[in-house]
């Protein structure tokens, strides 16, 4: 009998240095690899690095690990020298190889995803226009709606208004734009139809306003983002990808 409780006292402390080692050596692996991210795919900051799975030290010895989650910040959006953050952005990478050296990895497959607020994407707006959640029905079609007072959106383009029309402008102004994605970098709102506005001649010139692009800035090659999804809280962007590297 004692010398089961000498066994059992054994076996309890090596197996909590195991566990102790095992954390001290995820760790140590999460900081590199924040590191080396940063580095590798130009990120203003480190993102936040978490390997899951345990034990770490038997899937660091078969040369693959289960999962990892990378959040990051410092991601911004511009349009027409307007900056806005992006928010959320995350990425889940799976079945990550990592060579004999650990100088690279590869995940098999990864997901990610990211948002950008309805009030930072008025940031990037046309002047006196605010972009906001166009209800259910309209975001299933990929809408937002775009609204403002049109005296400050067409002051805000430098639109010329002759002064008998400039009473006329005191309505205030709304339209549902589509939202599109090209390049994996680059949102796209275009406005699909105008109200009839009360001055002759702006309807095209108004619709050039309107319509703009949104470049994203420093989204890492691990994040490929193809799909948005208008949520109440603004645009969710998704997107899936196959052997993306972390290290380059």
């Amino acid at each position: 009998m004692r010398a089961l409780k000498i066994l059992l006292v054994l076996v309890v402390l090596f197996g909590g240095l195991f566990v102790a080692a095992d954390r001290a050596a995820v760790h140590f692996a999460e900081t590199e690899a924040a590191s080396k991210i940063k580095s590798s795919q130009g990120l203003s900051s480190e993102p936040s690095v978490s390997v899951k799975g345990f034990p770490f030290l038997t899937q660091v010895l078969g040369g693959s690990l289960d999962e990892i989650e990378i959040s990051m910040g410092g991601i911004t959006a511009t349009a027409e020298g307007r900056e806005v953050e992006v928010t959320e952005v995350r990425a889940e990478l799976r079945d990550v190889t990592v060579n004999s050296t650990f100088s690279s990895a590869v995940a098999g497959s990864a997901e990610g995803s990211a948002l950008i607020s309805y009030a930072d994407l008025s940031k990037s707006a046309p002047k006196g226009a605010t972009v906001g959640y166009a209800g259910p029905e309209r975001a299933a079609k990929g809408q937002v709606k775009v609204s403002g007072p049109l005296g400050d959106l067409v002051e805000g383009a430098g639109i010329d208004v002759p002064d008998a029309f400039k009473g006329l402008l005191s309505d205030d102004f709304t339209t549902y734009s589509t939202v599109s994605m090209e390049n994996g970098d680059t949102v796209r709102l275009r406005a699909d139809e105008l109200p009839d506005l009360p001055v002759p001649g702006f309807q095209g010139r108004l619709k050039d306003v309107v319509d703009y692009d949104l470049k994203i800035d420093g989204m890492p090659s691990t994040v490929e983002l193809d799909k948005i999804t208008m949520v109440e809280n603004g645009l969710r962007f998704s997107g899936t990808g196959k052997d993306v590297s972390l290290t380059g």
